[in-house]
This record gives structure tokens, sequence and C-alpha cells, in this order.
């Protein structure tokens, strides 16, 4: 008997607590620290070894490729896994978690060896995205398999997104700690360090949370569902990936999401560079220094939940937005005015640049609850993994974008990884092209993300008006009886006449 309880823990539900809520979250010390680590180290790391800005560039680049393909089909496979003896003992989700955590401490440390050979990062970069893929979405389904109440998988959430933010400060508290020691081998050491926080946190969520129990009424549900072929299973995908576009506020939200997001990686992967090569004086543990700044986006990301409330999602979007702007500006305008010693400038405006960030993140994840309830009046369907799965792709897709752009473009203004290493090597008119870049970038797609969610529809006061309406008309209500101000906010949201919502067959 005891052994029986051993082996199907992973199938006991227990009180969700905000102390279980942090053990769920723990993972995103590992989700949050490695965008991070993507868009704000890899590349400075890679050109640091002598590899060209255009090679460094493309082994994220092309990394992010596999992962997105490899994320489209994943997913399906931990649906499905259940039907094996492993999944049926350790977990459909589970098992892939503590799978991808060994894999992870053995393969996470041998990024950071030093190498000339770009292939070698590249080869090392694609298999720790898949085994980071591997963790990271069946544990993004835990909150649906814990528990069906609303206000618990908030809990579950919100501990996720502090914890995400706090990873990011992390990462780069690492780092310039081992930088300012002069450590020769700072990013090896960085690396380790980083392998063993981010496993333990991987394995205190492993055994913190557990899954839907594998009762005969659940089998009955998931064996109900069709078996699909290889091409039917693709071509059902597409389908439910190109239907979400049809969703009005989605489309917004998601060109939102990726613009900025994209805009932060942009200065993520040129501040390194930025810093070291054109502000005089600049010391080599500076850049993480200012990064490891990040940590007053746990103070942003603990307003914005407030202000989220108070405001809604359209004021956060325009001060985080406007804010990133003019710290941009401020950047710029310390190279242009050559200031000497301009460290404290830095650091008051990497203060005000963290604090947008951590908004900037803190927002899209807490609008996209209320996205599949858009799709729900559109469609009658529960769609919200499909929702999940294409903002994930899209923002893998993208998530290199930056720093391979970058790195394209620092080639083409003649930058050279081995001798333009700090401010005196660096001619003048190379300096003038990195600012260029490092600023275009961020503001260009900062800005039109701004302009974008000037025009976004849905907050809290719309969505309870779309949640009754939906109520109503789950509740056997008619469509015709519907009143003006439901009528015009279901066709604010969705895009679509009313008469073209809640259809007769869910199913076409």
């Amino acid at each position: 008997m005891k052994k029986q309880r051993k082996q199907n823990w992973v199938y006991t539900p227990k009180k969700i607590t905000v102390k279980r809520g942090i053990g769920f979250g723990l993972t995103d010390l590992m989700g949050g620290g490695w965008n991070n680590i993507v868009s704000g180290v890899i590349f400075a790391f890679v050109m640091s070894q002598g590899i060209s800005p255009a090679l460094a560039g493309a082994i994220t680049g092309i990394g992010r490729i596999f992962d997105a393909l490899f994320s489209l089909f994943f997913g399906a496979i931990t649906d499905n896994f259940y039907r094996t003896k492993l999944g049926q003992r350790f977990g459909r989700r589970h098992f892939f978690i503590l799978l991808g955590g060994i894999l992870f401490t053995i393969v996470f440390p041998l990024f950071w060896v030093k190498s000339d050979n770009w292939l070698y990062y590249l080869f090392v970069y694609i298999a720790i995205e898949l085994i980071i893929a591997m963790i990271l979405i069946p544990w993004e389904t835990l909150p649906t398999e814990m528990t069906s109440d609303y206000n618990l998988r908030t809990v579950l959430s919100g501990s996720r997104m502090f914890i995400s933010a706090t990873g990011t400060a992390i990462v780069f508290l690492v780092l310039a700690a081992l930088k300012h020691s002069n450590n020769p081998n700072a990013y090896l050491v960085t690396g380790i360090i980083w392998t063993i926080i981010f496993v333990v946190a991987i394995f205190v969520s492993y055994r913190s949370t557990w899954e839907r129990p594998l009762t005969p009424e659940f089998l009955k549900e998931l064996n109900s569902r069709p078996k699909l072929s290889f091409g039917q299973f693709m071509k059902q995908t597409v389908n439910d990936y190109f239907s979400t576009f049809k969703n009005k506020a989605f489309r917004q939200h998601l060109m939102i999401y990726l613009l900025s997001f994209t805009g932060k990686d942009f200065y993520s992967t040129l501040l390194p560079t930025f810093i070291i090569c054109t502000i005089q004086g600049a010391k080599g543990d500076l850049p993480w220094t200012l990064q490891a700044l990040s940590i007053f986006g746990i103070l942003s990301t603990l307003a914005a939940a407030r202000l989220m409330v108070t405001h809604g999602p359209k004021f956060l979007y325009s001060l985080s937005y406007s804010t990133i702007i003019v710290t941009m500006f401020g950047y710029v305008l310390t190279w242009m005015f050559n200031i000497k010693n301009p460290i404290i400038i830095l650091i008051i405006i990497s203060i005000f640049y963290q604090l947008a960030r951590g908004i900037l993140e803190f927002t899209p994840w807490n609008v996209f609850p209320f996205i599949p309830d858009v799709d729900r009046i559109m469609t009658r369907r529960d769609r919200s993994g499909i929702y999940a799965a294409v903002m994930t792709f899209f923002r893998k897709s993208t998530g290199a974008v930056a720093s391979w752009i970058a790195g394209i473009l620092l080639a083409e203004i003649g930058f050279n990884s081995k001798t333009m290493t700090t401010y005196g090597t660096t001619p003048h008119g190379i300096q003038l092209g990195i600012n260029v870049i490092f600023f275009v970038g961020p503001v260009v797609l900062i800005l039109w993300a701004l302009l974008l969610s000037l025009k976004f529809k849905l907050n809290r006061q719309t969505h309870e008006v779309l949640k009754k309406e939906i109520e109503r008309l789950e509740n056997g209500g008619a469509k015709a009886d519907v009143t003006q101000e439901a009528k015009r906010v279901v066709e604010e949201l969705t895009g679509e006449s009313y008469e073209k919502v809640w259809p007769d067959n869910p199913d076409l």
C-alpha cells in the first residue's frame, strides 16, 4: 500500500496555498532567466570568443526555429502520453519535466565552454532549447491539471509572474558579480551556478505539483477524443492556429506582445556592445550590472498587479512603452555628450528602463486569460490551449529575430568582434552605427506597440459585459434579446457582426 502511494503521488490533489503556488512557479526562474540569457547574454558571450556578430546572431535565430517547430508538436505528445506505462506511473506531464531536468543538468553547462567554433555553440544551443521546451510545455499545463477553480489558477499564475521577474534579476546579478571579480572563466562559472539554481527550482516544482487523477471517467473522456494520423494532426493544428486570427482582440494582443518583446530583445542584445564599445571608461562588468537592475522590475510587477485592476491594460501599456522610449533617448544622449564617468547617469536611466520592462512583461500574460472568452462567444468552444500555443509559437519564432538582425547590422557597419572590444578600439564611425542600431530597433518596435495599444478595447469592464452575455446565451437566452451595450462590446472585441457569433453548430 505504501509503495502504491509513492508511485501515485503525482495524481494526489492537495490544497493550493501560496506556498504551493510558489512551488509551482519556481520553474519560471529558469523560464524567465533563460529568455533573458538568450536575448541579453548569449550574443555577447559568443562574440567574446571572436565569432563574428552575424554568426553569433544566427545561433539563437536558427535555434529558435527548431524550438518553435518542436513545440508545435510536443504538446500533443504529452497529451497522449497517459497511454504509456511511463505516463501512467510518472504522469503524462511530470515524466517530461523530470527527464528534461536531468538532461538540462548535463547539457546546459556545456554551452559556456570556450570555443571558436560557432557550430559547437549552435548544436548545444539547439539541444538546450529543445530540453527547455520539454520542461516548460508540460509545466505550463499544470494549473489546468491541478484545479478547475479560476481563483486558484490565478494564485498559481500570479506566483509565476513574480518568480519569472526574480529569475531575470538572478541571471544578471550572478554574471555581474563574476565579471566584477575579473574571473577569467566568468561565463563558465556563471553557467554552472545558473544550472544549479535552475535545476533545484525545476525539481521543487516537480514535487510540489500534481496532475488530474486518471479516473475511469477521465480516461473515458481522453479516449473518446479522435485519434488522428500525423497528416490529419498537422492539418488540424494549422487550421486551429489560423482560425485564432479571426479574433480581433487576439490579433491586436498578439501584435502588441510580439512588437514590445522584440523591442526589449533588441535592447538586451545590444546593450553590452553599446556600453563596452561606445561609453568612455566603461568596464567589462558594467553591462551586467545595469542588467542586474532588473531587480527593480519585481517592484513594478507588484505595482502593475494593482494598476491592472484600477486602470486597465491600456494604461499599463502606455506607461511602460513611453518610459522605455524616453530611456532610449537617455542612453544615446549619454554617448553623444561623451560624458566621462557616466555610471550614475546610466544607473538612473537603467532603473527607469527596468521598471518599465517589468510592466511590459507582466501585462500581456495578464491580459491573455480574457482572450479565450472572446473566442468562446465566437465559436462556443473552449480553446485556451490553442491560443496559448499560438502565442508561444510566435514568440519562439520571433524571440531571436532581434539578435539575428542585430548581428547582421553590426556586420554591415563593419564591426569586428575580435578587434573592437573596448571604447578605445572602436572607431567613432562604428560607434555611431552601434548607437543607431541600438536606438532605432527598440524605439520603432515599442512605438508601434504603443500606437496599437491605444486601440485595444479588452479590459475588465468590457470583459465583464462579454462574460455576462456568454452566460446569458449558455442559459438559453435568445440572440435577438441582446442589449445594445453587449452587442457593441461583442462586435468591438471579436471584429465580427453579432449575428455571426455564438453559432448554432460549434463544430463547424
